[in-house]
């Protein structure tokens, strides 16, 4: 896989992940989680394009990812726990059905400890 590929999902997930603190910053904690979201997403695309040397298969399903890459077998259960905890997050985000409730769920105590989490998943 060309380095150029891999590099290109890693800028991504980092500008994702500075968006969400921007987001923090302003109090959008709905987007927080969203942005936290996507920055996890591209780095499992960037870990699949490395470890496979594929194209990431176009999916945000974030456990999909990581069992494809062969990540979801060497990760410890914390890590498995995070992912499985931020899936929701990129649809519960979109649809007005769901940010209502999403909404009241979200502080700045626990955006901020998403955004700590995905800096650690990085």
């Amino acid at each position: 896989m060309n380095i150029n590929k891999i590099s290109y999902w890693v800028e991504l997930s980092d500008y994702d992940l500075k968006t969400a603190e921007v987001m923090l910053e302003g109090k959008r904690y709905l987007y927080v989680g969203f942005m936290c979201h996507q920055a996890v997403e591209k780095i499992l695309k960037a870990y699949f394009a490395d470890k496979i040397n594929e194209t990431p298969p176009y999916s945000h399903n974030l456990s999909k990812l990581s069992e494809l890459s062969g990540l979801n077998s060497v990760m410890d259960d914390d890590k498995k726990t995070f992912l499985f905890s931020i899936q929701p997050l990129n649809i519960e985000a979109r649809y007005p059905s769901y940010k209502e409730n999403l909404l009241k769920s979200l502080n700045h105590e626990n955006t901020s400890e998403l955004i700590t989490k995905t800096k650690e998943f990085q």
